[in-house]
């Protein structure tokens, strides 16, 4: 299978972890947005990542993917069965992929994006109001529900609630922002956990590593 797109995105990140601790293997080839790689705009009609190709069958937008993934290797599931945990997990990847990832993109478009990958000032008036104003109450609510210890998000084991949540903070972390070890002890603590592992760590590291060649 082949999954289009960079980890340095939080949906690619995301799909990549998730084939990770699945132990499905992705040959990832990077593109970057409205690439005009031909396989990835056949699997992406509108060049968004990231995009599967798994054989004749193609598939964009990184939840249709994951679930895709799920239904044809079931085992290790990450997504429960159980309604009420379903449920929370699904609310959680919602929330990661909306709440979360919007106020992050914010930040991390008009810091890293523009000036890097395009060649042009971001907007730092709204990166700043992204971090000032949107990102303290989206750690509150994080704060009150993060596990303690060794937990996770839904049940007790790792789902992709998890997952979804983590990775846009890997962005943030680019950056030198997160959650706060004095306002946001749990929410620290377990953010840092669940991207030290196997599945997001040589990620997260692959990126810094190409964010330094990149001036700023």
């Amino acid at each position: 299978m082949i999954l289009y797109g960079s980890s340095i995105s939080p949906f690619v990140r995301k799909v990549l972890a998730f084939a990770a601790e699945k132990g499905i293997a992705l040959d990832n080839q990077r593109v970057g947005i409205a690439d005009p790689n031909p396989d990835f705009r056949a699997a992406s009609p509108f060049g968004k990542m990231p995009a599967l190709a798994d054989g004749d069958y193609q598939l964009s937008d990184s939840s249709a993917i994951i679930h895709y993934l799920e239904a044809k290797h079931p085992a290790p599931a990450l997504i429960p069965a159980d309604p009420e945990l379903r449920g929370k997990t699904i609310w959680f990847e919602e929330f990661a992929d909306t709440i979360l990832f919007a106020c992050g993109a914010r930040i991390f478009f008009n810091r890293v994006v523009a000036p890097r990958f395009l060649g042009r000032p971001g907007d730092e008036a709204v990166a700043l109001a992204a971090e000032r104003d949107e990102l303290p109450p989206i750690l509150d609510y994080l704060e009150a529900v993060a596990p303690s210890g060794d937990g996770y998000l839904v049940g007790d084991a790792l789902t992709l609630a998890d997952i979804a949540v983590a990775s846009p903070f890997a962005n943030l972390a680019h950056m030198g922002l997160g959650a706060d070890s004095e306002r946001h002890p749990k929410t620290r603590a377990y953010v840092e956990r669940i991207l030290a592992r196997p599945s997001f760590a040589p990620l997260i590291a692959g990126e810094a590593a190409m964010l330094e060649k990149i001036p700023t």
